[in-house]
């Protein structure tokens, strides 16, 4: 008996949101998807009963923006199990270990399984630690509940139990906008933590405000920016208070990924049956989207949680990795941690790291960065049926052809090999290079390069998916055509 096998009873048996029977109107999409996200905002702001909030510590930290979720909330973990669920099985689906054909919908079935099972182990394998170990989510000493009062051990089980509750709602509300809503959870969620620290970003009553920042600079003697032209002046007004570079980042991110999305090689298609019936297949320079850069950093994320739990448990070999307030300094944890803000290369502003050893860091990070990103983009494409073989098979279903070649489904894919392939690696290696340099110039709010990179993509995909639904209400005979019905 093999693994399918063993495993159908369960896998199959794991429950899940039912797909719609027939067309979904877009209203009602709509409503789903703001039905999800208005849920999303409502229990990002339900703290976690019994957590002592004064101590705690967010494991997560800088990768918030990515992973989404909110600290100390009943989503304390975000997407984060999702996403480390996607890791594995991109992992054992590209090294052909499931042995699942996901054009069999039996073995669809045990794929969409297994990927709950996966997320299920997941969020009690991140909570578990976050709880229980290492003092980063402290619990209160005791917690009196309709008459009953918990001890330390009672109050870390109740957490416990909120934050994997947490987890497998986030789960099922991703499901819900992928087959009720317009585009994916997993997007909504990131585009909705991003906007909301970029507003806040610019307009808290604070010195992390951009406005305020400046209302100061300009109007008291709060900040003193001294002269442009010596001591660190030029830093505060570009890099620190002025935030004139976090700015310039900011636009300029939006700017080339507006460009990028519209950078494309569009293949001509024609109907076989339908005379005057024209269109194009684009094969655009982001062709696997940003979503791989969430595995690519996702990794990261749990290098750095399992030095941060190695740490707060034992001592380290100083090889491995130095701790000084809960960061890395120096060993493999530091060097594998991202640049996350301009405050993490430059050195001649006072950091305590060699130059050497920054240097070796960004290297490292662009490394991972654009290597995984192409690596994690080629996963993505095979395993969403993006490739060349499923896009033809695609591309003949709807009753399309290349105009000039055959109507057969391999010299289709021929043709899309000359393509797909070349494109999805140098899209995802530009990706992952794009989110380094603007981590490094920082951005407005804190959200990283990589969030802002994330959200305005995912944005800009939804603008094109709402299109698309608008066009298909108002053309029904389109749903047909392309399978949309």
């Amino acid at each position: 008996m093999g693994w399918k096998e063993a495993a159908e009873p369960v896998l199959t048996r794991m429950p899940a949101v039912r797909r719609p029977e027939g067309h979904v109107p877009f209203k009602r999409k709509l409503a789903w998807t703001a039905g999800i996200l208005i849920l999303y905002f409502f229990l990002t702001n339900i703290n976690l009963l019994g957590l002592n909030q004064a101590e705690a510590t967010d494991l997560f930290g800088q990768f918030r923006a990515i992973l989404a979720g909110e600290m100390g909330s009943i989503l304390q973990v975000g997407i984060g199990p999702i996403v480390t669920a996607s890791i594995v099985l991109q992992l054992l689906g590209g090294a052909n270990l499931l042995g699942l054909d996901t054009d069999d919908p039996r073995d669809q079935v045990l794929y969409q399984g297994l990927q709950k099972l996966l997320v299920v182990v997941m969020t009690a394998l991140t909570a578990l630690p976050m709880v229980f170990a290492g003092g980063f989510l402290p619990a209160q000493p005791t917690l009196t509940l309709g008459g009953v009062t918990f001890g330390e051990s009672g109050v870390q089980a109740l957490m416990f139990t909120q934050i994997f509750i947490g987890g497998i709602l986030i789960l099922y509300m991703d499901e819900v906008v992928s087959k009720w809503g317009v585009g994916s959870g997993i997007g909504l969620f990131i585009i909705a933590g991003v906007s909301q620290r970029l507003v806040a970003g610019f307009l808290s009553l604070s010195e992390e405000g951009f406005f305020f920042s400046w209302y100061q600079i300009l109007f008291t003697d709060d900040v003193q920016i001294g002269s442009l032209v010596g001591g660190d002046g030029l830093y505060q007004l570009i890099i620190s208070e002025g935030q004139i570079l976090a700015l310039f980042t900011t636009v300029l991110i939006f700017a080339i990924v507006v460009y990028a999305e519209s950078v494309r090689v569009e293949i001509p298609l024609s109907h076989a049956r339908v005379k005057g019936a024209r269109g194009r297949f684009p094969v655009k320079l982001i062709y696997a989207s940003v979503l791989p850069m969430i595995l690519v950093r996702a990794l990261q994320a749990n290098i750095q949680f399992l030095g941060q739990i190695v740490n707060s448990q034992t001592t380290m070999p100083s090889w491995l990795g130095v701790y000084a307030d809960g960061q890395p300094v120096s060993g493999f944890f530091y060097y594998t941690a991202p640049i996350y803000s301009p405050d993490d290369w430059m050195w001649w502003t006072g950091l305590t790291q060699e130059p050497w050893m920054i240097m070796i860091r960004i290297g490292v990070d662009l490394t991972f960065m654009v290597i995984g990103g192409a690596i994690f983009a080629i996963f993505w494409v095979e395993t969403t049926n993006m490739g060349p073989e499923s896009t033809a098979q695609q591309i003949q279903n709807s009753g399309m052809q290349i105009p000039g070649f055959r109507q057969n489904v391999g010299v289709v894919e021929k043709v899309m090999e000359r393509y797909i392939p070349q494109v999805t690696v140098i899209g995802g290696a530009l990706v992952g290079l794009l989110a380094v340099m603007a981590n490094m110039l920082g951005t407005i709010g804190a959200v990283t390069g990589t969030g802002l990179l994330l959200a305005v993509s995912i944005t800009y995909k939804l603008y094109e998916e709402i299109a698309e639904e608008q066009m298909m209400e108002m053309h029904p005979m389109m749903r047909e055509m392309f399978g949309k019905e």
